[in-house]
């Protein structure tokens, strides 16, 4: 009988959660926050609202912490709950009432969560230097449908594998390279003035 497959160092850290470890979760969350809150911004287009909707997805994991199996890689489990909510959200058409929900954490969990993470934000010269360009890719992002959205941040942002996207997303590898391929045709239709010059 071969030896069980070696877990991934987050999903270790998450089981010394379960444990009891709350340092680990703070290692967790120091590393995954910024992914998440860019993640979620770049779903809903809305900078207080990818901060709130972050907070929701760490307090979801640290309120399963119990529960907690590695069945799959660590980052595939954080995004599955990362996309599903960003998906209501955006589904919902944007409710303040259900959105308002997640403004109020329970104490103890809300201790844990570290607010002193700090957030990495670039330089003010790369800023400048990159943000128009930035800007409208984020722009021709935000305008695909929203699975193919959440594809696209996925695999592109996260590295993540289409095993991983699929996972996520609940659906088969197939319809993830479909979705992708859609997006990215979209998405070099849309931009193809940045090669040719040519605004559209």
């Amino acid at each position: 009988m071969g030896a069980a497959p070696a877990l991934d160092l987050d999903a270790q850290l998450m089981l010394r959660v379960r444990d009891g470890d709350e340092d680990s979760f703070r290692l967790l969350l120091e590393k995954h926050r910024n992914p998440v809150i860019h993640f979620m911004y770049r779903m809903v287009q809305d900078r207080a609202v990818s901060e709130e909707l972050s907070q929701e997805v760490f307090l979801r994991v640290y309120r399963s912490r119990a529960t907690y199996e590695p069945t799959a890689r660590f980052t595939t489990w954080l995004f599955r709950i990362a996309t599903h909510l960003a998906l209501n959200w955006l589904r919902d058409g944007r409710n303040e009432r259900g959105f308002k929900r997640l403004d109020a954490p329970r104490e103890n969990d809300w201790d844990v969560l570290a607010r002193e993470v700090p957030d990495r934000a670039p330089s003010v010269e790369q800023r400048m230097l990159y943000l128009t360009r930035l800007q409208e890719v984020r722009q021709a992002i935000a305008l695909l449908p929203q699975k193919q959205r959440a594809a696209v941040l996925m695999h592109k942002y996260q590295e993540m594998e289409y095993s991983q996207i699929a996972n996520v997303l609940e659906c088969s590898e197939s319809a993830v390279k479909s979705l992708l391929f859609r997006a990215y045709e979209g998405l070099r239709a849309r931009l193809a003035y940045m090669v040719t010059g040519v605004q559209r």
